[in-house]
């Protein structure tokens, strides 16, 4: 029961990941990294996909298993999200949406920053 549960959970975790690559709102990293987590513990056939997926699977492996990321994908993220939240920040009318895209945005540019940063092989 519980393996299902987190591959349903992993499941949806990664379908918002997929949405967070096109809405600025949604974060894609943590969606996708948890997701990694969650299929770790109910299919490991979902995981092996997913660690192997040339888009995603070199960041999650550099996170999960060296925890830290290079200083090339530091700057990717952190140019990428500044665009996207910056785009949906001014196109927002709702003060407290601008007011948690703010938020999100720095707790998420604290944490890019305060990761180890890897030297590219």
């Amino acid at each position: 029961m519980k393996k299902k549960l987190f591959f349903i959970l992993g499941c949806v975790s990664l379908l918002l990941g997929t949405i967070g690559i096109f809405l600025p709102i949604l974060p894609t990293t943590p969606f996708v990294l948890l997701s990694a987590f969650l299929f770790e513990r109910s299919s490991e056939k979902f995981h092996k996909l997913l660690l192997e997926n040339k888009i995603f699977g070199k960041y999650i492996k550099d996170y999960t298993e060296k925890k830290g990321i290079t200083y090339k994908n530091k700057i990717i993220a952190i140019t990428v999200m500044t665009l996207g939240m910056g785009k949906g920040f001014f196109a927002m009318s709702n003060m407290y949406g601008k007011i948690a895209l703010v938020i999100i945005f720095f707790a998420v540019l604290i944490h890019l920053l305060k990761m180890k940063t890897l030297i590219e092989e």
